[in-house]
């Protein structure tokens, strides 16, 4: 498949998905998970020694309506260090209206996307590689996001490793088809995120049963992953 087809295949399938409350914020299986995953971010951070972030460059591919960026905007990267590519016209037009403008946006396919090698610290990916159903397409983003990272820097992963049974149009990534995508990278991973369906049913009874559940490592489905780019800086 063509890197334009597949880019078409992705719009078409994110088109056949149902607009719902599902992902609100105001939810509280939503946020448990986003505050969640802010905590492992900031772990992440200071594991790798990184105490000041507003010198730090990132390009999220994939940034959809802009909340991931608002959320490393909150936790100290400058809004002049900060890009984002995103493929779908409405999403990128959200992205838009909620973000600086100090902040680069891109529209349309990262793969067309005219950046610089080794220019940024971090290359960030949020759920992007389960909607990419095509492997050779998986390999070639993976490739263009880690040309883009500098040496000393890396790919900041997040995304769900289990496959959906009541959804076609996404697959797991398991961790090891993530090490594939990235061969040369030094990988850092942990398991977080309580199984969205487990998560809405126990947060309905009590918000607090969320951090009781996730306890559990079988029950957590998503992977957050630091890919490091050997170089002298990091």
């Amino acid at each position: 498949m063509s890197d334009e087809n597949e880019a078409d295949a992705v719009a078409e399938r994110y088109a056949r998905r149902v607009a719902t409350d599902r992902y609100s914020a105001l939810r509280p299986d939503v946020w448990q998970t986003l505050h969640e995953r802010q905590r492992a971010l900031l772990a992440l951070f200071a594991r790798i020694g990184w105490a000041d972030l507003s010198s730090k460059r990132l390009l999220e591919v994939g940034c959809g309506g802009g909340s991931n960026l608002l959320e490393l905007l909150r936790l100290g990267f400058a809004p002049q260090h900060l890009s984002g590519v995103e493929l779908l016209p409405e999403r990128y037009a959200q992205a838009r209206h909620v973000l600086p403008a100090a902040l680069a946006l891109h529209a349309g396919d990262a793969l067309q996307l005219d950046l610089p090698a080794d220019s940024q610290d971090v290359v960030f990916a949020s759920t992007v590689f389960s909607s990419l159903l095509d492997d050779a397409f998986q390999q070639r983003l993976a490739a263009a996001m880690w040309r883009w990272v500098q040496p000393g820097g890396g790919v900041l992963w997040y995304d769900f490793t289990v496959d959906n049974p009541r959804n076609p149009d996404v697959r797991g990534v398991p961790l090891a088809r993530v090490r594939a995508l990235f061969p040369e990278g030094r990988v850092q991973a942990q398991r977080i995120t309580l199984a969205p369906p487990i998560a809405r049913a126990v947060t309905r009874v009590h918000p607090a049963l969320y951090t009781l559940f996730n306890a559990l490592p079988p029950l957590r489905t998503h992977v957050l992953a630091w890919i490091a780019k050997p170089g002298s800086t990091n």
